[in-house]
């Protein structure tokens, strides 16, 4: 009676049944709905869900009503900035209005990106030639710039954005040193004032590029260059003194391309090696709705180009829009990043403009120029369009070298060298990841970079899932807690019984491999237990609590190592599996199997009452012993 009342006390309970429908909709509210996004919508009239459904849609509408005059300070002068390094670069200014509007990011800048670029010339020039039928080319471009934005906002409608969690915090630190190391590398072709230079990133072909022309290096410029990027790194410097100084570093890269037009206006430093930015069309560009190819034969191509190109610069923008919001220490919308990118393009493809994302190089300007949210992109859109219609002779002048001197000195300051010796202290795996990135960038594009570093985060996570750890635990001296033997060697083991503890979900992936570790850990222990002459070996208690999931392979393997227990004369015990884990065991038989007294809620519970059966059966043994000698007598 004492026994039974033990074992009511302590056996874990069957959770109710759930019906599949509901258990379908949690699991895809979870992979989907993490966020809970229609939790501000519960118990709100219809005028108020419907400005909070646009407020979710147009993240500006949540933000403008507190967007205050100092914020704008700010990003008037970080816009500015930017915009003086696009209006040499492009002239679109549709795609960051839309993107200001609908994107998460305080700090992205968009623009093209020079992978798009190269992707697409290359993949359309394959079939259709720009010299020979420019008409149609530029065509099947806004054509695929089209498709890439209906493919990146179909993404977002879809709630894929959580494959931004591939993006790791060791793998966004490798990425930022190895991108911020490139295109430094590569703006050494405006201080150089070289005129040809190579459209790969890597640093073989930069590298190679650069001293092959070492007849063609300009000295004029070189100097202007270094002189300049020694004034934007001194200003940084004296503001990271001195708070107080901020302003000088975020008005330093504007009054550096002032100084630098005026300086080369005066002294006519065109005429002897320092390249100027020269003529630039004025004009805003023409609406290209129409210039669509959907008839084109050429359609499947423009279509095919879209998504590729449209899911590469998508995964760069990400990836640069998350970099910088770790160093802000805020959190980024992967959905409304895809759909922000999506609407970008398409508009974009409607008003002349090609395949647009988030890019490194303007965003580290508009970061370290100051900027506190996506107005400085309205900004400098602003000052795109008034530049296009007004400004655009002011330009001539500007010389690339100071162009380059601004980007480079906002590359310096994003080589996070103190991260990844962090990483290296903390975590070796993840400064293998980090610097798997840096390598992969440095070395082979921003591309291959992220695809090595997400494979090995990836190969990871998959050898947690198919070896994960078992442990052994001990009670600690002093406690009712039982703990790892290896984190508390002063743990102690209990005579004749074994407790396990499994730290993963038991899938068809890992459940050999579970299988092989126990009964490693039964047959070490009784050899030990053979060596010391202890007591046999008669419980195994696996301990579950982390045990999330469960397949059939899982359930399997546990009927399997029962069976065979039992044969050598051992019990199976089972410690607080989770409601789903149990869920499971119960529709397959095995808690019958098993048997519920054999189920218990903590490793204490299953420790007493494997003591007190043993107590019991010790007690029987004895009075059964002293009958038989009573009887003999």
């Amino acid at each position: 009676m004492g026994e039974g009342k033990y074992e009511s006390r302590k056996h874990v309970e069957m959770p109710p049944s759930k019906p599949f429908s509901n258990s379908l909709q949690s699991s895809l509210k979870e992979t989907f709905f993490p966020d809970d996004p229609f939790r501000r919508f519960r118990n709100q009239p219809i005028s108020r869900k419907i400005v909070l459904g646009l407020q979710y849609f147009v993240p500006v509408l949540e933000w403008a009503p507190r967007y205050s005059f100092d914020f704008f300070k700010s990003d008037l002068l970080a816009g500015i900035t930017i915009a003086s390094l696009a209006v040499p670069q492009d002239s679109s200014f549709v795609p960051p209005l839309v993107y200001a509007m609908l994107g998460s990011s305080k700090d992205v800048a968009v623009g093209p990106v020079a992978v798009g670029s190269l992707l697409i010339a290359s993949m359309l020039g394959k079939e259709v030639s720009p010299i020979d039928n420019p008409k149609l080319y530029v065509d099947l471009v806004f054509t695929a710039t089209f498709f890439a934005g209906v493919f990146e906002a179909a993404l977002g409608f879809l709630r894929l954005g959580f494959i931004v969690d591939y993006l790791s915090h060791a793998t966004i630190i490798g990425f930022m040193g190895g991108a911020a190391t490139v295109v430094c590398l590569q703006q050494l072709k405006g201080i150089l004032g070289l005129v040809h230079f190579t459209h790969s990133t890597d640093l073989l072909s930069v590298t190679r590029s650069i001293f092959t022309q070492t007849r063609q290096w300009r000295w004029e410029s070189g100097v202007l260059g270094c002189c300049f990027l020694f004034f934007l790194v001194l200003t940084r410097y004296m503001s990271k003194r001195k708070a107080s100084f901020f302003w000088i570093n975020a008005m330093a890269p504007l009054a550096s391309v002032i100084l630098g037009s005026i300086l080369v206006y005066f002294t006519h430093a065109e005429q002897h090696g320092v390249q100027v930015i020269g003529h630039l069309k004025k004009g805003l560009n023409p609406v290209s709705g129409s210039e669509l190819a959907f008839g084109s034969p050429h359609m499947g191509l423009a279509i095919k180009t879209g998504i590729i190109t449209g899911i590469i610069v998508l995964a760069e923008g990400i990836a640069v829009g998350r970099s910088f919001a770790m160093f802000k220490n805020y959190h980024i919308d992967g959905n409304k990043e895809m759909i922000a990118f999506g609407v970008m393009n398409i508009a974009g493809s409607f008003t002349s403009c090609y395949l647009t994302s988030g890019t490194f190089s303007r965003t580290a300007v508009n970061y370290n120029a100051g900027c506190k949210s996506a107005v400085s992109n309205i900004v400098m859109a602003t000052a795109v369009m008034i530049t296009l219609l007004f400004l655009m002779p002011l330009f001539h002048y500007t010389p690339l070298v100071v162009l380059s001197s601004i980007i480079m000195a906002a590359m310096l300051g994003l080589i996070d060298y103190n991260g990844a010796i962090h990483l290296w202290n903390v975590d070796k795996f993840d400064f293998v990841i980090c610097m798997s990135a840096y390598v992969g960038v440095v070395f082979g594009s921003v591309e291959i970079g992220l695809v090595i570093a997400v494979v090995i985060s990836l190969l990871r996570v998959l050898l947690f899932l198919t070896r994960p750890r078992t442990l052994l635990l001990g009670k600690v001296p002093g406690s009712m807690a039982y703990r790892s033997t290896e984190q508390y060697p002063e743990a102690n083991n209990v005579p004749g019984i074994l407790i396990l503890r499994i730290e993963s979900p038991i899938y068809f992936t890992n459940s050999n491999y579970l299988r092989e570790r126990i009964w490693r850990w039964i047959n070490e222990e009784e050899d030990k237990l053979k060596d010391s002459s202890a007591t046999e070996l008669q419980y195994v208690v696996l301990d579950l609590s982390a045990v999330g999931s469960v397949d059939t392979s899982g359930i399997s393997m546990l009927d399997e190592v029962e069976k065979s227990t039992s044969r050598r004369g051992i019990k199976l015990v089972l410690v607080n599996p989770g409601s789903e884990v149990m869920r499971k065991l119960g529709k397959s038989g095995f808690t019958e199997r098993i048997g519920r007294e054999c189920m218990y809620l903590t490793v204490g519970d299953a420790v007493d009452g494997i003591s007190f059966v043993l107590h019991s059966h010790k007690s029987k043994a004895v009075e059964a012993e002293d009958v038989n000698i009573n009887n003999i007598v």
